[in-house]
């Protein structure tokens, strides 16, 4: 299936592109939205680009043959700020965030990250890591599958599916564990939320995106913009708490408040969401949101 960029002209657009800036994108992919920021830029102008999966970058550079100003890194972008200052880069005119996943990784049966094929428990982004979905389901106790479940996936049932898991073992394959989530059917998919927390709690992707946060803040030039495109709540509360934090005031009921410079402001909206044209040329993009803070 090919890859189509989410919210790709919300994107474009809220980065407002300099001819020669110089730009971030720490989640390549297929790199659609890489190339769309490449075409905006003039020829002293440049792109970063950062993704643990060697298979993203493989397509990656495929679709960007075409252009010579960019860079790409094999590594996640947790380590955005040491490898920029290996090339002498402090400070940037924006950076894009697209947390969602690539379709070519979906569709990968070999991957593990689809419930909707059967292949095996794998679901690393980076395969040079040991940790599998495999591993965890087949090992951990219940009580930590429970957790894993409640926290990262936000599952009602997630003590019950976790019990069933370790009455089941061993679980070999994708199809297995949807055979347990089938048992315990909740709205949409039964195994959608499931996957999502081991997914998430394999990459340790809420913990890369905390951390990575306010180093993308601290990189930004003046008047420079982060975009950041989230596909579940988890991750959305996150980036919108802390987006808050450094834009708007904190106003305490019965005191005066007294203007103050804020660190950042929003874009023309606080978010951005895919329209119904999008959503039904491209149906992963239901549940994206798009924010965007500027540099004051």
């Amino acid at each position: 299936m090919e890859h189509k960029p989410v919210l790709l002209n919300e994107v474009i657009s809220s980065l407002n592109i300099k001819k020669h800036g110089i730009y971030v994108d720490l989640t390549l992919g297929g790199a659609g939205h890489s190339k769309e920021i490449l075409k905006n830029l003039g020829h002293t102008g440049f792109l970063f680009a950062f993704d643990q999966d060697e298979q993203a970058i493989n397509i990656a550079k495929e679709n960007l043959k075409d252009y010579s100003n960019y860079k790409i890194f094999n590594t996640n972008f947790r380590n955005m700020k040491t490898v920029l200052k290996d090339e002498n880069i402090t400070e940037v005119d924006g950076v894009l965030i697209d947390l969602g996943m690539s379709s070519f990784q979906i569709d990968d049966h070999s991957r593990g990250f689809s419930y909707m094929y059967d292949g095996p428990l794998d679901m690393r982004m980076d395969k040079s890591t040991s940790l599998t979905a495999k591993d965890i389901v087949n090992n951990y106790p219940v009580e930590k599958l429970e957790q894993i479940f409640r926290v990262y996936g936000e599952e009602k049932n997630s003590y019950k599916i976790a019990k069933e898991i370790v009455k089941r073992r061993p679980l070999n394959t994708t199809f297995d564990l949807v055979e347990v989530t089938d048992l315990f059917f909740s709205k949409g998919h039964s195994a959608k939320k499931v996957f999502q927390a081991l997914r998430i709690y394999i990459n340790n992707e809420i913990k890369v995106l905390e951390a990575t946060l306010p180093d993308v803040i601290s990189l930004l030039k003046k008047d420079g913009v982060v975009s950041i495109i989230t596909f579940h709540s988890l991750e959305d509360k996150i980036v919108k708490n802390y987006f808050k934090e450094l834009a708007e005031e904190k106003v305490i009921k019965g005191l005066p408040t007294l203007p103050k410079q804020m660190p950042m402001r929003y874009g023309k909206k606080k978010s951005y969401k895919p329209t119904n044209k999008e959503i039904s040329n491209n149906t992963r993009s239901k549940s994206a949101i798009l924010r965007v803070l500027i540099k004051n």
